[in-house]
């Protein structure tokens, strides 16, 4: 269930970061890698891995964003 919660949270985060991907939205960015970390915690604690890594591959999209564009834009 774990898992299923995790994922869920990884799509959210994802769709998110679509908007986050505007120019001049960058700072959404921080708040997804929130809401993908706690997908990510969730996914920790389940016996399966989608869902974890699913969450780890948005933040790392989402950091990835914020190192292009300097933090905060």
């Amino acid at each position: 269930m774990a898992n299923i919660i995790a994922f869920f949270l990884g799509l959210i985060a994802l769709i998110l970061a679509f908007i986050g991907f505007i120019p001049l939205l960058g700072w959404m960015n921080w708040l997804i890698i929130l809401i993908a970390a706690m997908g990510a915690g969730l996914g920790f604690i389940s016996d399966k891995k989608g869902g974890r890594n699913f969450c780890l591959v948005v933040m790392a999209i989402c950091a990835f964003r914020l190192w292009i564009g300097g933090g905060i834009i």
